[in-house]
C-alpha cells in the first residue's frame, strides 16, 4: 500500500488534516505539491522533515482538537521562513495549506494527489518485475504490467498498477499509451526480442516511445543488435534501445538492487516525454 492508498483507506473512517506545500521560494526541503496527512495518532507522508514538519504537525493537531472544526470544513494558509528561528539554514520560504479532511473527500483526493507522470509499460512478471513494481508503487508511478503467462501477477497490487495478459506478448505494444517508457524483462529471450522489434516498429511509425529499456548484458544486446539488424532495423533505430538498463556502476544482481537502479534511471529521465 503506497502513501496515497494508505491515506484514503484511513480517511474513510477517521478525519485528518492535509498539509500541502502550495508554493516555495529559495532553498526548501520539498517543493510545491508535497504533502502529509495528520491524525491524532498517525502521520502519512512528509513535507520535508525537521522543525518545519514538527511545527506543521503541531498546528494540524491543534486543528483536529479544536471543537469548532469537529464537523465543518476548514482551510488555513501559513507562510513559513526556513531561517534561524526554525533551526533550519535552508533560507527559503514555503506557503503551507492546512485542510480539514473527512470521509467525503476520498473520491476527489484520489485524483488530486496523484502527480501526472509518464506511464511505464513493464513487460515481464518475474523476480525483477515484481521488485520493480514494489519500488515504483512507493513513487506513485503508474505501471502497465504485461505478461504472456496466465496467473503470473500477484493477487494484491497497488492501485497504480494495471495488469494485462497478452499472448503473444508483443501484441500489446501498439495499444500502449503515447509517451510510455518501456521496460522489457520477460521470461524468454525470444519474447524479449519480439517486444523490442514491436517497439522499434512503433517508434518508426509514431515516435512516441521515448525510452525503451531491455534487461540484459552487453553480450545479450550484441546478439539482439545483430538479429534486429537482420530484420531491417537501422543503426539509428537500434540506438534508441537502452541495454543494459539501470544506472552504471551497480554490480549487485539481486532483483531488489536491479529494481532500485532501474527506478533511479527512470527518475533521471524526468517527467518530460
Amino acid at each position: 500500500m503506497n502513501a496515497i492508498e494508505h491515506l484514503l483507506a484511513r480517511l474513510a473512517t477517521h478525519r485528518a488534516v492535509l498539509v500541502t506545500v502550495q508554493s516555495s521560494r529559495g532553498s526548501v526541503p520539498r517543493g510545491p505539491g508535497a504533502w502529509m496527512a495528520v491524525w491524532e495518532d498517525c502521520v502519512i507522508a512528509t513535507i520535508g522533515g525537521g522543525r518545519l514538519e514538527q511545527d506543521a504537525m503541531a498546528h494540524a493537531l491543534a486543528m483536529l482538537a479544536a471543537p469548532d472544526t469537529a464537523s465543518g470544513r476548514e482551510v488555513q494558509s501559513m507562510r513559513v521562513r526556513l531561517g534561524p528561528s526554525l533551526g533550519q539554514c535552508c533560507g527559503g520560504e514555503v506557503q503551507l495549506q492546512y485542510e480539514m479532511l473527512t470521509p467525503a473527500d476520498v473520491p476527489a483526493l484520489r485524483t488530486r494527489l496523484v502527480r501526472a507522470q509518464p506511464a511505464l509499460a513493464l513487460f515481464g512478471g518475474g523476480h525483477v518485475g515484481r521488485a520493480l513494481v514494489h519500488v515504483l508503487a512507493t513513487l506513485d508511478m503508474p505501471v502497465h504490467w504485461i505478461d504472456s503467462r496466465d496467473e503470473i501477477f500477484p493477487p494484491l497490487l497497488p492501485g497504480t498498477v494495471h495488469c494485462e495478459h497478452s499472448d503473444p506478448v508483443q501484441s500489446a505494444v501498439p495499444s500502449l499509451a503515447s509517451g510510455s517508457r518501456v521496460l522489457i524483462m520477460s521470461f524468454s529471450h525470444a519474447e524479449d526480442l519480439d517486444i523490442v522489434a514491436a517497439c522499434l516498429l512503433r517508434q518508426r511509425e509514431t515516435a512516441d516511445l521515448p525510452y525503451v529499456g531491455l534487461i540484459g548484458s552487453k553480450t545479450k544486446w550484441a546478439t539482439f543488435r545483430s538479429r534486429l539488424a537482420a530484420r531491417g532495423f537501422s543503426e539509428a533505430e537500434l540506438a534508441h534501445v537502452t541495454c543494459p538498463i539501470g544506472i552504471p556502476g551497480i554490480a549487485d544482481k539481486r532483483p531488489e538492487a536491479i529494481a532500485v537502479s532501474v527506478a533511479a534511471q527512470l527518475l533521471l529521465l524526468g517527467n518530460t516525454p
